[in-house]
């Protein structure tokens, strides 16, 4: 596969609905959807990568940053939220509530810090505690290595 530099800077994007993203934050995006989607596409996991979906087709669904989507079951398996330093908290929150709320089926949710390279897992069950580490038990898969 095709190696990308790390971009280095930090510009914004400004979407036609006024929501911007860092250019760093939507590399990292990129990257976990590129890197994952051939291994989806090959049979190696079960779930398509989408970047910045909802979780269901309801009006105010949220939308994590790159939903693992199971098509047999129409359920969010895993999601993933990028941030940096400032949204650690409120992302790590959003991770528990939507896999602790067992509205969509997602069994393990991580926050990675692109600003720290840190990487936080939460699985279904795990009773509020994230765990720092960037390997999926769901797909048996180091995510850190799309990065």
């Amino acid at each position: 596969m095709e190696q990308y530099p790390h971009p280095s800077a930090s510009r914004l994007i400004l979407e036609e609905d006024g929501v911007y993203g860092p250019i760093l934050h939507q590399s990292v995006i990129a990257r976990l959807t590129a890197g994952l989607y051939p291994l989806y596409r090959s049979g190696r996991i079960p779930y398509e990568p989408l970047p910045e979906t909802m979780l269901a087709e309801e009006y105010a669904a949220p939308v994590p940053d790159v939903v693992l989507y199971d098509h047999q079951t129409e359920q969010a398996r895993i999601i993933i939220e990028v941030c940096k330093n400032t949204g650690l908290k409120h992302d790590i929150s959003k991770v528990v509530k939507l896999t602790d709320g067992e509205l969509y089926g997602i069994l393990e949710g991580f926050v990675y810090n692109y600003k720290t390279g840190q990487w936080l897992r939460y699985r279904l069950g795990d009773g509020g505690l994230t765990t720092e580490t960037s390997f999926s038990d769901v797909l048996n898969l180091d995510l850190n290595g799309f990065l």
